[in-house]
C-alpha cells in the first residue's frame, strides 16, 4: 500500500472503507473450506429491538438537521435505536405496538459542545434536545482520528520536535489521539476544551510497523473542535528504537511447510435458522443486536425446555472497558483509555473475513451506522455466526455390562472483532447444548509501547524488543447482563465454600461446605472475586422451583480475574470506579446503561455505579441489572512481540438447578 497524506475531509465512511480493505490484504487461510450464508439486506425493521435500519438512520437524520436547523458545524456522534424497556416488550408481547425511536448523540464544533436528541420515526418529529452540561464531552469520532493526525502533522511546533529527533519525512509519523481523560493536572488553557492528547510512532517506509519505533517523550495537545494543536508537550530526547517489528506476510520471507488442511464443511447445512435478526439453534432462541458504542448485543435469551419457552436474559453486552497502564512517566500516566466509552467499539467493528476470522458454514450480519456528517455507513460482515466441535460433552462406560456413550459438545458462536488502534478485541458469545452460556473476550494485535534509552530498564514494564518497552498494563471489562430467569423477579445469592472446624460437626477434619448468601440490596452486593473460597454467584428466582423444590437458578462463574492495581485515590479510579469490585447489582432502570457513565470522556469526576448504587436500593426479587467485571492484567513478554497471540478472558452462566436433570441426555449418539 502506498502512503497517502491524510485528508482533512476524510470522513467516517472513508475510514471504514479503508479499513475493510486492510482486512482483506491481511486475509490468509483461504485454502480452508468454509461456505457463508449470504445476509439479507435489512429494508425495514421486523422486531421492536432490532437495530436501526439505513432508511431509519437517514430519516432521523434528516429530521433533526430540519426540525433544529443544524447547520455544518454539527457532527453526528452516534445515531441508535433507542430500546424500548422491558415494561414496553412486556406490552408488546401483549399485542400493543411499540413507538420506533431513535437517540442521537450530536455535538457543535463551533462551540465544542455536545448534545442529545431522541427522534419519534413513527410520528417524524424530534421529542428530545437537549445539551450537555458544560464539560461533558460525547465520544471520539473516527473521523477525528484522521483529522487530527493532519492538524499534528500541519504543527510547526510539532515539525521542529520531529526535527530534534533527526525524523526527516513527517509523512512516516504515525499520529494516535487518545483520549485526553481528567487527571487533576490539566493546564489552565484546556478548561473546556474537547482534547486528545496524540502519541506519536515513526515508520521507516509506507508499510513498515511504527509501533516499533514510538517517538517518545512528545506528545501533541489537540483541540478537536479546532483542529489544532495546542502545544507540543517535550519530555526529552529518546533515541528511535533501532530494529523493527514487522508482522505482515510480505516481511516473513519463510514460513511453515508442514501444515496439511483441514476442511471444516457442513453438507447438509448448519442447525440453526436465521429469520431477520432472530436466532433459534439447538433449544435456544435469542436476538443479535449491535449499537456503535457496545458493538455486539444479545436480546431475549431463552431456552425451550419441553413444551416450554424458558426466559434467561432480556440483554446482554460487553458495556465498557479500560486499559489502565502502570507507567507514572510524563507522557505515560494518562494512558488509561475507555475504549468503549470513549471511542465506541462497534464503530470500530471489522468486517470479517470468510476462512480467517470465521470457519464453517457462516451467517453474517452488516451493521448500519452512521459517520460524523450523517450519512448512513454499512460495514459488511460485521457479526458472524456459525456452529463449532466443542469436544466432549458427556461420557462414561460401565465395564460391568459393557455399555459406553459418548456425546460430542457442539456450540453455536456469535461474535465480532474490533481493531482499536493497535490492539484487536474479539467478543464471542457461546451457546452449549446443556444450557450453558460463556462470554469469551479476545486480546490480541499489538502492545502499546515506549522507547528506552540504550541499556535503560524500566521498572513499570518488560523490554521486549531492543530498546522497545512494553508497560505494565491491564484490561477491564464490563458485562452489563439483564437477567429473566424465568421470570422478571431475580435476586442473587453469593456462594462461597468453607471449610468445617473440627468439632462434633467434623469428627474427621474432612468436611465443607458451600454457604449461601443473599445480596439483597446495592451495598452488599458490591463484591469481589475470591479463589479461596471458590466463589460464584446464582442469579435465582425464587418464585419458580425446580421438581427438587428448590428455586430455579443461573450460575455466574468467574474465569480469569484479579483486582485493579492502581491506588484508589488515582484519577483513573475516580473515572471508573466500577472497576472497585467485579459484582455489582442494580435494579433495572433503563438509563442506567454504561458502568462508568454515559460520557466518560473527559469526565472530571467520574459517574456509573459507584455514584448509583449509593442509593442502597433493594435488589431482592425483582427486575436486576448483574454487572461483572473482568480484569486480564498483562505483564508483557518477549513473545507477546510483535503480535500478541491471543488471551482469552471472560465467565460462563450455568444451569443451576434450572433444569430438572441434565438437558443434554436428548443428544443423538455421536456414533
Amino acid at each position: 500500500m502506498n502512503h497517502q497524506e491524510p485528508n482533512p475531509e476524510f470522513s467516517r465512511r472513508d475510514f471504514l472503507e479503508a479499513s475493510t480493505a486492510v482486512a482483506g490484504v491481511m486475509s490468509v487461510g483461504r485454502w480452508l473450506t468454509t461456505q457463508t450464508i449470504a445476509a439479507e439486506p435489512t429494508t425495514k425493521p421486523g422486531h421492536p429491538l432490532d437495530p436501526l435500519t439505513t432508511a431509519e438512520i437517514e430519516r432521523a437524520v434528516s429530521l433533526l438537521r430540519g426540525g433544529r436547523k443544524l447547520g455544518d458545524a454539527w457532527r453526528f456522534v452516534a445515531v441508535t435505536l433507542a430500546e424500548p424497556t422491558r415494561s414496553a416488550m412486556v406490552a408488546d408481547r401483549a399485542g400493543q405496538p411499540i413507538a420506533r425511536n431513535a437517540q442521537a448523540v450530536l455535538l457543535d464544533t463551533a462551540t465544542g459542545r455536545g448534545a442529545e436528541a431522541t427522534v419519534d420515526l413513527s410520528a417524524g418529529k424530534v421529542t428530545r434536545f437537549e445539551s450537555l452540561a458544560a464539560g461533558i464531552q460525547p465520544p471520539i469520532m473516527m473521523d477525528e482520528f484522521v483529522e487530527c493526525e493532519a492538524a499534528v502533522k500541519r504543527s510547526p511546533e510539532f515539525r521542529a520536535a520531529l526535527a530534534k529527533r533527526g525524523v526527516k519525512d513527517v509523512d512516516l509519523v504515525m499520529v494516535e489521539p487518545w483520549s485526553a481523560g481528567m487527571y487533576g493536572t490539566e493546564a489552565p488553557e484546556d478548561k473546556g476544551k474537547r482534547l486528545s492528547r496524540a502519541l506519536c510512532f515513526v515508520r521507516t517506509a509506507s508499510t513498515d510497523n511504527g509501533y516499533a519505533r514510538p517517538l517518545e517523550g512528545v506528545v501533541a495537545v489537540v483541540d478537536l473542535a479546532k483542529m489544532e494543536v495546542s502545544r507540543v508537550e517535550d519530555y526529552g530526547v529518546v533515541p528511535l528504537p533501532p530494529t523493527a517489528g514487522n508482522w505482515a506476510r510480505e516481511y516473513i520471507p519463510k514460513t511453515r511447510t508442514d501444515l496439511k488442511p483441514i476442511e471444516i464443511s457442513q453438507p447438509k447445512g448448519p442447525s440453526f435458522t436465521v429469520e431477520g435478526h432472530e436466532v433459534r439453534w439447538q433449544k435456544w432462541r435469542f436476538r443479535v443486536g449491535f449499537t456503535p458504542r457496545e458493538g455486539l448485543v444479545l436480546h431475549t435469551i431463552s431456552y425451550q425446555d419441553g413444551d416450554r419457552e424458558r426466559p434467561i436474559l432480556h440483554r446482554a453486552s460487553v458495556c465498557e472497558m479500560v486499559v489502565p497502564y502502570g507507567d507514572p512517566s510524563e507522557g505515560s500516566y494518562r494512558k488509561n483509555a475507555f475504549d468503549i466509552g470513549e471511542y465506541g467499539i462497534g464503530t470500530m467493528a471489522n468486517s470479517l473475513q470468510l476462512g480467517c476470522d470465521c470457519l464453517g458454514t457462516i451467517k453474517y450480519f452488516d451493521v448500519d451506522l452512521t459517520d460524523s456528517r450523517g450519512r448512513p455507513v454499512t460495514i459488511k460482515n460485521a457479526i458472524c455466526l456459525h456452529e463449532e466441535d466443542a469436544g466432549l460433552l458427556w461420557k462414561h462406560t460401565d465395564w460391568r455390562t459393557n455399555q459406553s456413550e459418548t456425546r460430542r459438545s457442539r456450540r453455536l458462536v456469535v461474535s465480532l472483532i474490533a481493531t482499536v488502534g493497535n490492539y484487536e478485541y474479539g467478543f464471542f458469545w457461546h451457546f452449549y447444548q446443556d444450557g450453558s452460556i460463556h462470554c469469551d473476550v479476545k486480546l490480541t494485535g499489538i502492545m502499546n509501547t515506549t522507547s528506552l534509552k540504550p541499556g535503560e530498564q524500566s521498572r513499570f514494564g518488560n523490554e521486549i524488543a531492543p530498546q522497545v518497552n512494553a508497560p505494565f498494563r491491564q484490561h477491564i471489562f464490563a458485562a452489563r447482563l439483564d437477567p429473566r430467569v424465568d421470570g422478571d423477579a431475580n435476586s442473587v445469592f453469593e456462594v462461597n465454600t468453607a471449610s468445617v472446624p473440627r468439632g462434633p460437626e467434623n469428627p474427621h477434619g474432612n468436611a465443607f461446605r458451600a454457604e449461601e448468601t443473599l445480596l439483597a440490596n446495592e451495598q452488599s452486593a458490591q463484591r469481589s472475586v475470591n479463589s479461596g473460597s471458590a466463589r460464584f454467584w446464582r442469579i435465582t428466582n425464587t418464585q419458580q422451583r425446580n421438581r427438587l423444590g428448590r428455586p430455579v437458578s443461573y450460575r455466574l462463574i468467574p474465569g480469569e480475574n484479579c483486582p485493579p492495581f492502581v491506588q484508589p485515590d488515582a484519577a483513573v479510579m475516580k473515572r471508573s470506579g466500577f472497576t472497585a469490585h467485579h459484582l455489582w447489582v442494580t435494579p433495572y432502570e433503563p438509563t442506567e446503561r454504561y458502568p462508568a457513565g454515559e460520557y466518560p470522556n473527559q469526565h472530571p469526576t467520574g459517574d456509573g455505579l459507584p455514584r448509583w448504587t449509593a442509593a442502597n436500593r433493594n435488589v431482592a426479587d425483582t427486575p436486576l441489572v448483574v454487572w461483572y467485571v473482568f480484569s486480564h492484567n498483562h505483564v508483557p513478554r518477549p513473545e507477546d512481540w510483535p503480535v500478541m497471540p491471543v488471551s482469552s478472558i471472560g465467565f460462563w452462566l450455568k444451569p443451576d438447578g434450572f433444569f430438572d436433570q441434565n438437558p443434554a441426555m436428548d443428544l443423538p449418539p455421536t456414533v
